[in-house]
């Protein structure tokens, strides 16, 4: 059997968590704008999570704009000791569903009071810079949120969608806790950048875990797998990204129920050694 090293991780080395978490970007309406359907379900899904044992909330300001972000903190203690909610800033969204870079120092420092008031917290665990912006300086946006880290506003600083040259360069400014990129069993672009953040003891968070469903040529493989642990391809798909990296950090999203049960019940899936190499090939 594939054995984990933990079933949990150290987000800027003090803040525990089991490393299955979750992704609230689904709890808005379509195309990731406006109100969910139903907004007392998505308080319901959020308090079920919490019950059976997710600690590790990661949303963003993006996500709704501001719906994702402000559900969680109508739902959540955000501020208790045995809870991470992490958000993103740094991209911009219209009636169209366009993301749009937009790192400005100035903006992302209004954005972080906006994300603390929605979500109903005097400090953000985990802030991430949602993407580099290509107009403006790269180290202009990371030394913003290394500014609202000395002023008491966020506990930790995290980046999304960098290259390993960006995660050094802001290293060179503050202390990064967490990386997001995108990384499933079938798309493994930035195993690179996994492999810096595991020298680093610096967490992973690969966005879309389970490739919105896409699983390509992998696909045939995890079906087979799946089938041997009476389990579902995307729970093998979860199961290997937790068997492949100490620091990984998987936060997949869903609106169902049924769905949150079955990611959180993959952190219980363990690969034999074949079925991983299989999986890795």
């Amino acid at each position: 059997m594939v054995h984990n090293e933990s079933d949990t991780f150290d987000v800027g080395g003090e803040l525990t968590v089991n490393r299955l978490g979750y992704g609230a970007m689904r709890l808005t309406g379509e195309d990731i704008i406006g109100l969910p359907a139903d907004e007392d379900a998505a308080h319901e899904l959020l308090e079920h999570a919490d019950e059976i044992g997710v600690d590790f909330v990661d949303t963003a300001d993006s996500y709704g704009p501001g719906v994702s972000e402000r559900l969680i903190g109508e739902a959540l203690d955000v501020d208790r000791d045995d809870l991470v909610v992490a958000t993103k800033g740094g991209l911009l969204r219209n009636t169209d569903g366009d993301w749009l870079p937009h790192g400005d120092p100035d903006y992302l420092r209004n954005a972080v009071l906006c994300s603390r008031d929605r979500l109903g917290t005097d400090r953000i665990d985990l802030y991430q810079l949602h993407r580099p912006d290509p107009d403006v300086a790269f180290e202009a946006s990371v030394t913003a949120l290394a500014e609202c880290k000395d002023e008491g506003l966020i506990d930790h600083v995290g980046l999304s969608n960098v290259t390993v040259e960006q995660l050094e360069t802001a290293e060179e400014i503050v202390e990064i806790a967490t990386v997001q990129n995108e990384y499933n069993v079938a798309n493994r672009e930035d195993e690179a950048v996994l492999e810096a953040c595991e020298q680093k003891g610096v967490g992973f968070v690969p966005w879309f875990p389970l490739g919105a469903g896409d699983l390509g040529e992998k696909r045939s493989v995890v079906e087979d797998v799946a089938q041997a642990h009476d389990a579902t391809p995307y729970q093998i798909a979860l199961a290997w990204l937790l068997a492949h990296s100490d620091v990984m950090l998987p936060i997949p999203g869903t609106s169902s129920v049924d769905h949150l049960e079955q990611n959180v019940a993959a952190s219980t899936i363990e690969l034999t050694t074949d079925e991983y190499n299989r999986l890795t090939e």
